[in-house]
């Protein structure tokens, strides 16, 4: 029942942050209760609006991607902090004058808008380096880089509700890493952690209504 999942969330609270991942209709009370709601990409509309996160793919390893990202950003923003009020304690009285009758010092408006594009830069500077950041781990990304691709050939998608039909069947059958397919080309793009006969992927997208053509 969906009261049960949110009154079991509301039970653990006392424990601490409670955090729920769902995709059914069912689980939105859920999602809504908990501190921390993540829903799947490929889930129910009302799990998606109920949800604080939304997970573009259909697999449970972005969820502690996601967390890893959270947190990596979080410092990011605190190292933008820290910098920009050092650099505007120093900055902001050097500007004003406060430093001439001290040291001597005192700053050209020239430097001084030129010092404020360099604080501008230095923090977007900082903020790009979370592209580098590993979130899905070590063993995650060696697993990865194994994995074998086959593309796959279907006839019937016609709008995004099949590609979220494709894409979900797909990624049911043990082994499938992920699956992007895209109705405006005919094709899905298949990651395999573990080997999968074509036979069963064509089938599971059989069942569904749609003409598998072809699995390279």
């Amino acid at each position: 029942m969906p009261d049960g999942k949110a009154n079991a969330i509301n039970s653990l609270r006392s424990a601490g942050k409670v955090a729920m991942v769902g995709d059914g209709r069912n689980d939105a009370p859920a999602l809504t209760a908990a501190d921390l709601g993540l829903a799947i990409g490929a889930g129910t509309d009302v799990a998606i609006d109920a949800a604080d996160v939304v997970l573009m793919n259909s697999r449970l390893s972005d969820v502690p991607a996601a967390v890893r990202l959270s947190r990596a950003t979080l410092r990011n923003i605190r190292e933008n902090l820290f910098w920009a009020f050092i650099y505007n304690i120093i900055g902001i009285p050097l500007a004003a004058g406060v430093y001439i009758h001290l040291f001597g010092w005192e700053l050209n408006p020239m430097f001084g808008a030129a010092a404020m594009s360099l604080s501008s830069f230095c923090v977007v500077t900082n903020a790009l380096r979370l592209n580098f950041v590993n979130i899905h781990g070590k063993k995650n990304t060696e697993r990865r880089q194994k994995a074998v691709n086959k593309t796959m050939t279907v006839e019937g998608m016609m709008c995004p509700h099949c590609e979220a039909t494709v894409k979900k069947t797909l990624e049911a059958i043990s082994g499938v890493e992920s699956a992007k397919p895209s109705f405006k080309t005919g094709k899905v793009e298949i990651v395999l952690s573990a080997p999968v006969a074509d036979d069963v992927l064509r089938s599971a997208v059989e069942n569904d209504g749609y003409k598998v053509t072809a699995v390279e």
